[in-house]
């Protein structure tokens, strides 16, 4: 008897010990293993901002190419791209998909400044490195994540730099601005407004729009009503062909003038009706016909790897995004781990290869405060109007 009730405890243990084992939850998978290094990437592949998803599509291109000479110290990428409709719960979804169930070792790219808002903290608990966001939020460095390191310009300096080159090189004076009701949006606002302070002027409409808006029709009347000769916009794509289509419709004719995110002339001038041309924009890259040799490289490769694949701006942003990356793994050498490609990322200085110079240590994570001003031309063609301009009126250097 005794014998029996030793054994149905030791049964009863072993069930209870196999349920608890079934009933946690399973450790993530370590981001890298001998033969592969795990990235992930979330972006608009559809929705309103879906002529943005070929960022993420970009930094394919580059880690194909990676892949196909050789690897990085021995191991190949694995690449993971998540559609999340440019939604921030769509985005909190994704990345959490990919940390605790793919186990990726570090993020790039990232569309959306309100996506990447919802996901930043997430990320820097559980030490996962973060680069070249696809978004320019001032929150993403301020104050400083040390996961997160920033490639693209912020909004606030980029409309800085904007709305000096309408009052200085254009000599306007009533400036309206159309922005999108987000942290993207709020940001272009708040730094052409610190701009236009310098001069004494105030912007003469500022006008919100959702990103899932169709209907611009009040916002371009009260643009046209406010009498502004140029009108800055910070909003995706859908919204700013909507605008012109509306403004066109009434005979509103500003200069428009975007943030480099409306870059991609083919795209713009092909799903505006042709609007696009003589649209001023900013511009953080090489332009996708540059005879950089780099620039050459990945456009042959794209052609061999993704014939489908329409080369743009947007496509080769995916490439410079990612790059840093790339260079921190290869820094990090076989011995690889966070705290050796992070060692990496802080030290890396003056380093470019098809967009500005990029510098990050310790203290400080946004990459660059540099862009240049370029216009479309006849047929979708870049015209470069000024070089890489810094913000004077940057404060995130000051502190």
């Amino acid at each position: 008897m005794m014998f029996k009730k030793k054994m149905l405890v030791s049964v009863i243990a072993v069930w209870a010990v196999l349920c608890i084992a079934q009933a946690a939850p399973a450790a993530p998978p370590a981001g890298f293993d001998d033969n592969e290094i795990r990235i992930g990437q979330w972006g608009p592949q559809t929705g309103p901002a879906a002529p943005w998803g070929s960022v993420a599509r970009g930094s394919k291109l580059l880690f194909d190419i990676v892949n196909e000479e050789g690897g990085i110290n021995g191991r190949k990428i694995k690449y993971f791209i998540r559609d999340d409709m440019y939604n921030p719960a769509q985005t909190v979804g994704v990345v959490k998909e990919l940390v605790e169930r793919q186990g990726v070792f570090a993020f790039v790219g990232g569309v959306g400044a309100a996506c990447g808002m919802a996901v930043k903290d997430y990320l820097a608990a559980n030490k996962i490195p973060w680069v070249g966001p696809s978004a320019a939020d001032q929150d993403f460095i301020q104050p400083l994540n040390p996961y997160l390191f920033a490639v693209y310009p912020l909004y606030r300096d980029e409309a800085n730099v904007l709305a000096q080159y309408i009052v200085e090189k254009l000599n306007m004076k009533k400036v309206g601005m159309l922005y999108q009701n987000d942290a993207y949006g709020k940001d272009g606002l708040e730094g052409a407004k610190e701009r236009l302070a310098t001069y004494k002027m105030s912007l003469v409409a500022e006008i919100p729009v959702e990103p899932t808006e169709k209907d611009l029709a009040s916002q371009i009347l009260r643009l046209k009503n406010s009498g502004a000769e140029a009108v800055l916009m910070f909003v995706n794509p859908t919204a700013a062909v909507i605008a012109l289509k509306t403004a066109a419709n009434v005979g509103f004719k500003p200069q428009w003038i975007s943030s480099n995110t409306l870059s991609d002339y083919p795209l713009m001038f092909k799903i505006s009706g042709g609007l696009w041309e003589g649209v001023i924009t900013g511009a953080f890259g090489e332009i996708p016909d540059s005879t950089h040799p780099l620039m050459v490289k990945y456009r042959e490769a794209a052609k061999r790897l993704n014939p489908q694949e329409r080369w743009g701006t947007f496509y080769s942003a995916g490439i410079l995004f990612a790059d840093p990356l790339v260079e921190a793994l290869k820094k990090a050498g076989r011995n690889l781990s966070t705290e050796a490609v992070m060692k990496a990322l802080n030290s890396i200085k003056d380093y470019q290869t098809i967009g500005p110079k990029i510098n990050w240590t310790e203290k400080q994570h946004q990459g660059t405060d540099s862009v240049m001003i370029q216009k479309c031309g006849p047929n979708a063609s870049y015209i470069q109007l000024q070089g890489w301009t810094t913000n004077d009126l940057a404060t995130w250097k000051k502190k």
